[in-house]
């Protein structure tokens, strides 16, 4: 009965843990394709940015930085 109350336990323990490690590339490809993927996602950010109504909340949620002006 312990046993199976301390397997229990730990089960429900395990899930706390953090996250596993995410390495970074260590390839110059790999870094190459990062950064390629990271300013395709921006661009596209910026372009349906572009599209949206300026005054809703979605506008407010998903285009304004720290740092933009209010």
């Amino acid at each position: 009965m312990r046993v199976l109350i301390l397997s229990l336990l730990a089960l429900g323990m395990s899930g706390c843990l953090p996250a596993p490690y995410d390495p970074l590339p260590t390839s110059v490809y790999q870094w190459e394709r990062r950064q390629t993927e990271i300013t395709r996602r921006e661009a596209e950010r910026v372009r349906l940015c572009q599209m949206m109504n300026k005054d809703s909340e979605r506008y407010e949620r998903d285009c304004r930085r720290s740092g933009d002006p209010s």
